[in-house]
């Protein structure tokens, strides 16, 4: 085994410990926490918007560590500036979109919820800010990986 497989068996690794931990949260947390919050609040479905903004990052979330897994394969097979890899790279930056989309729409919620009950919503939307640059970083990576791919590509044309 050399370096290189090495590199991305360990990245491997990684992706599906997180992949893993991602899906526990879809499964067991989440429902766990709306449950929790219908036993001290019944007929107070405030909770449910918020819910389906996080089950919507889980998702795409999810896919996008799937395409990051593919990706890595393609690497390991030295199929890197491949039309595959591009088009995994094209899956992983529409999954950033679709992740700071669902922030976004958690962080209107938020401030709009503030309005009406007067509950300090400063933290949530400050760590949902600090996930939106995380996230644009991730997607200035993927645009960078894109950029020589797609010259590759056109050269062999």
């Amino acid at each position: 085994m050399n370096v290189k497989q090495g590199s991305t068996i360990f990245l491997k690794v990684i992706i599906f410990l997180v992949g893993i931990a991602e899906l526990a949260m879809c499964v067991y947390l989440l429902p766990e926490a709306a449950r929790r919050d219908a036993i001290e609040r019944p007929g107070d479905y405030s909770l449910y918007p918020l819910l389906v903004c996080a089950y919507g990052i889980c998702i795409t979330f999810i896919v996008a560590m799937y395409q990051v897994f593919k990706l890595l394969t393609y690497i390991e097979k030295n199929n890197a500036f491949s039309e595959l890899s591009l088009q995994s790279l094209k899956i992983i930056r529409k999954c950033t979109f679709s992740v700071i989309f669902f922030i976004l729409l958690a962080i209107v919620y938020l401030r709009g919820r503030v309005q009406f009950t007067g509950d300090d919503a400063a933290g949530p939307i400050s760590l949902g800010l600090i996930l939106i640059l995380a996230t644009s970083i991730v997607l200035a990576f993927v645009n960078v990986l894109q950029q020589p791919i797609k010259s590759f590509l056109k050269k062999l044309e």
